[in-house]
């Protein structure tokens, strides 16, 4: 099957290219009686849109979201909530100029999926790249808002934040001042020396990337024991946004390094005394925070001259013109947020649809 969906009792489609006319998913699974309007998913949404929340683009996309079916207001008094049936949500695009990318038609861009695509599909949608863009995950900000809403009735939170930034990193963890700075840096010193660096790194026609943590409050017993284990679902959740280069889980890649007796959780009467395992034993999640990190390539559409080839396999050299941002982050610190709420959703609805 193509793969433009994602989950399975909580499932999800995408739809839409960057310079098409709109940009949608539809929502399958979610129960009555969740409350949803369109302002909840908007507050969102405006986190992860150009030239708002974090976003640097040039490209001003307001980014309305429209919610076509699926809710329901039972009472004139009532709140609106979700019916049980499909939700459709649609984000139009207004800001979209395709003609800026008429003189990449025949160039293949370094770092972009412009020979892969034409290699899968023998057509290439060459205006912004098409379902590759990053703006394909508007809908799917839109969609974890509504997982959102579910998970909270079951006291479930997801936070993600800027943990490093062009090889500058945070060293505290202080949620509170993740909303007061652009970059969504849970250390305000550490964003301060970012958005220095990002600056330097602009100067020189260039892109950065850096890391984001995702962190889940999350009850023991979601996941499945084999091949749909919940760290191998938030892996697979997390390398589907396409700036995405690798995930690690708790202690992650400095596992290796470490002892079996470094790298155990002791367990006491009161809990677990470490999170070294990142919330999740063999695939089931053990009452521990959730916590992942995300290594965010730099963004590919760059000012520099790059060696290419065309479609003619010509060598030809490019400088990649447009509306771009310098870094994904912070815009895909929400879409991280995102992925994770649509695997815990579908997670819980699995859970629950086993102890029925």
């Amino acid at each position: 099957m193509p793969g433009n969906s994602f989950g399975t009792h909580f499932r999800v489609t995408t739809w839409g290219e960057s310079h098409g006319r709109a940009l949608g998913v539809v929502v399958d699974g979610c129960p009555p009686g969740i409350e949803l309007t369109e302002e909840i998913i908007q507050e969102e949404l405006d986190r992860r849109r150009p030239g708002k929340g974090g976003g640097e683009s040039p490209r001003k996309e307001p980014d309305k979201v429209e919610i076509m079916s699926g809710v329901f207001q039972v009472e004139e008094k009532c709140c609106q909530r979700t019916t049980g049936t499909p939700i459709s949500l649609v984000i139009f695009n207004k800001d979209a100029h395709s003609k800026s990318y008429d003189n990449l038609k025949d160039v293949f861009r370094p770092g972009h999926g412009d020979l892969t695509y034409l290699a899968k599909y023998g057509i290439r949608d060459y205006r912004g790249g098409g379902r590759a863009s990053a703006r394909e995950t508007a809908a799917r900000v839109a969609a974890g808002c509504v997982a959102g809403q579910l998970l909270k009735k079951h006291g479930i939170e997801v936070t993600a934040y800027t943990v490093a930034v062009g090889g500058i990193r945070a060293d505290k963890r202080e949620l509170s001042e993740i909303k007061e700075n652009r970059l969504f840096c849970p250390d305000n010193e550490a964003a301060a020396a970012m958005e220095k660096r990002i600056e330097e790194v602009r100067g020189q026609g260039d892109t950065v990337g850096g890391i984001v943590e995702i962190s889940a409050a999350c009850p023991p017993g979601l996941g499945e024991p084999v091949f749909d284990k919940l760290d191998a679902e938030l892996a697979k959740a997390l390398m589907s946004i396409g700036a995405v280069k690798g995930v690690e889980i708790g202690s992650g890649f400095q596992a290796a390094e470490m002892l079996g007796s470094e790298n155990n959780d002791a367990i006491s009467e009161q809990g677990f005394l470490g999170n070294n395992a990142g919330g999740i034993l063999a695939g089931i999640s053990n009452g521990e925070h959730l916590v992942m990190r995300v290594a965010v390539k730099p963004i590919p559409s760059i000012h520099k001259e790059q060696h290419t080839v065309n479609v003619r396999n010509e060598p030809v050299t490019i400088k990649v013109g447009g509306r771009h941002d310098i870094s994904a982050i912070p815009r895909i610190v929400p879409v991280c947020e995102a992925m994770v709420k649509l695997t815990l959703a579908d997670q819980l609805l699995r859970q629950l649809s086993i102890k029925k």
